[in-house]
């Protein structure tokens, strides 16, 4: 049997058994009231009749007499008549009269008159008034006893008993149990329709499902949600967090979100967008900030049995990918650069030759030593000879002839001074690659020319100094580029200056490094920041400090 019908069964029978006992218990006061309304109106009507002076005088004589009065002499006298009257006019069974010794002065059969009566009459005698249910010769009623006192006196000379039988008692009892029956249908009537709709909202909770397959379902989320590496956010469709596992929590950064909602969380307004389950899917390549981190975000409505239960979100970790990626490109522009010495070294190297083979021996010797101030690659901003490390000149280099290539002109600012060596390569070709890819942009977007960018390099033991200036048009909102959740779509816009612009296009990547580079650079210890948010006459101006970078030219 199904638990819901089950559950349904066993409140239907407890509602019965409640109606039952309440209906039991209603019918048994309802006895007891009826007899108790019965005996206190047969001690009223004894008490009225005991009181009468013309009965008293007459019960007084006959018990004064040493001899018992006459049957004849009762059966027409006053009190066998005002009892009979009595009797007529209450409905009751008997009025009784006795003298002092039981002898009946009155009573419903003239045959029984004269004689002892069968019940007890001490009592009355004592002087005490008593209430009971008796069987005498006229069968079981209820019955009062009241003491007839002599005139004038509190001496008793005898008793009136006024009796009832159950039939006259119990008249009323149909009409009370019909009414206390129709009271136990409609609270039985209740309690069924409460039981239903309990049944039915039973199972509207647990979308039809069983107790017992509660718990396996219970059993299969822990085990899905605590296995899996990806980050797992179930949100009902009022926002409130249903589902959240431990991984989701470490890539939010919150503490055991469940039952709150997502607004109320303080994530990034990009994130917290992005989470809501009315709002529409996100591009599956777009990457959104949370923290230090970078995660792409999945969406699954969730639906079962025509009733929208909310959406599931997937939080895939991309930072460490991102980062690589970042380091990856400035490994792809030192390759571009080393091969553009290559080719420009084997150029020169011809040449020299050429001369030399023509016995234009000072012809060369001049070249080479033109070449050698000149430096290693000919940059079209020039002043490379100020960077002696060879992988930073070849990086600037490098940046410098693409950005040549698209009407940006890159150069080494007079202040660069850099004579130690590279020990992370990787790290630094990100940073410094992000910041003038971002510079060159944001100098293109720019209406002003002429359209360049200045760089500057400065070492200290191990730490490397960037700025990276731009002729761009400034940051229009410098507080939301390094918001407290990173906000990647709002940081991409300006991308290292010149915000306020169309958002970057994060297929591609852009929108996304200057989080990225700011926590490379602070894994360091170091930082990434914009000094100077520029406009009017100038752009922006960045600036990186990356500890541990660089190795003394001597130490090695």
């Amino acid at each position: 049997m199904r638990f819901a019908d089950s559950m349904l069964l066993l409140v239907l029978g407890c509602v019965v058994a409640v109606v039952a006992v309440c209906l039991a218990v209603f019918a048994w006061l309802g006895v007891q009231q009826l007899r108790t309304q019965t005996e206190g109106e047969a001690l009223s009507i004894a008490r009225t009749l005991s009181e009468d002076p013309d009965l008293r005088a007459a019960v007084a004589g006959y018990s004064a007499r040493a001899a018992a009065p006459a049957v004849d002499e009762l059966r027409g006298g006053p009190i066998a008549a005002a009892a009979g009257a009595v009797q007529a006019r209450t409905g009751a069974l008997f009025v009784v009269v006795t003298d002092d010794r039981g002898i009946r002065l009155a009573h419903p059969d003239p045959d029984r008159i004269g004689e002892e009566v069968s019940t007890s009459f001490a009592a009355a005698l004592a002087g005490e008034e008593t209430v009971s249910w008796e069987r005498g010769t006229l069968g079981e009623s209820a019955r009062a006893k009241v003491p007839v006192y002599a005139p004038g006196t509190a001496r008793p000379v005898g008793e009136v008993s006024v009796g009832f039988a159950p039939a006259s008692v119990f008249d009323d009892l149909p009409t009370l149990l019909a009414g206390v029956a129709v009271a136990a249908l409609a609270a039985l009537s209740i309690g069924v329709l409460v039981a239903v709709l309990l049944r039915r909202r039973l199972e509207r909770l647990t979308l039809g499902l069983q107790p017992e397959e509660l718990t396996a379902l219970v059993q299969q989320q822990a085990a899905v949600l605590d296995g899996v590496g990806d980050g797992v956010v179930a949100i009902a469709p009022d926002r409130i967090i249903r589902v959240c596992n431990a991984v989701a929590e470490r890539m939010l950064g919150v503490d055991d979100p469940v039952g709150a909602r997502v607004d109320a969380l303080g994530l990034a307004p990009a994130l917290a967008a992005v989470l809501d389950p009315a709002a529409p899917p996100p591009d599956p390549t777009s990457a959104f900030p949370a923290g230090e981190r970078i995660l792409y975000v999945d969406r699954r409505p969730v639906r079962r049995l025509g009733r929208d239960l909310g959406v599931v979100f997937v939080l895939r970790d991309r930072t460490d990918l991102m980062a690589l990626s970042e380091r990856l490109d400035a490994v792809g522009s030192m390759t571009n650069a080393l091969r553009a010495q290559r080719h420009e070294f084997a150029n020169r190297v011809h040449v020299a030759a050429g001369l030399i083979d023509a016995g234009r021996v000072e012809e060369a010797r001049s070249f080479l030593d033109e070449l050698r101030g000149r430096g290693p690659i000919a940059a079209p901003g020039g002043r490379l000879e100020r960077i002696e490390e060879p992988l930073l000149q070849a990086i600037v280099g490098a940046k410098a002839i693409e950005a040549a290539e698209r009407g940006v002109r890159v150069t080494v600012a007079e202040g660069t001074f850099v004579r130690g060596t590279l020990s992370a390569p990787e790290d630094v070709g990100a940073v410094l690659g992000n910041l003038i890819d971002n510079a060159v942009r944001a100098a293109l977007s720019a209406e002003r020319t002429p359209r360049q960018v200045e760089v500057e390099l400065l070492d200290d033991a191990d730490v490397l100094a960037i700025t990276v200036a731009d002729s761009g048009a400034g940051v229009a909102d410098p507080a939301r580029l390094f918001p407290g959740g990173d906000d990647a779509t709002v940081a991409g816009a300006q991308a290292g200056a010149g915000a306020g612009r169309a958002p970057a296009d994060a297929v591609h990547g852009h929108g996304i490094g200057l989080p990225l580079i700011r926590d490379l650079a602070r894994r360091r210890g170091g930082d990434v920041w914009l000094a100077d948010a520029g406009g009017g006459e100038g752009g922006a101006v960045f600036c990186a400090r990356l500890p541990g970078v660089m190795s003394p030219r001597e130490e090695l």
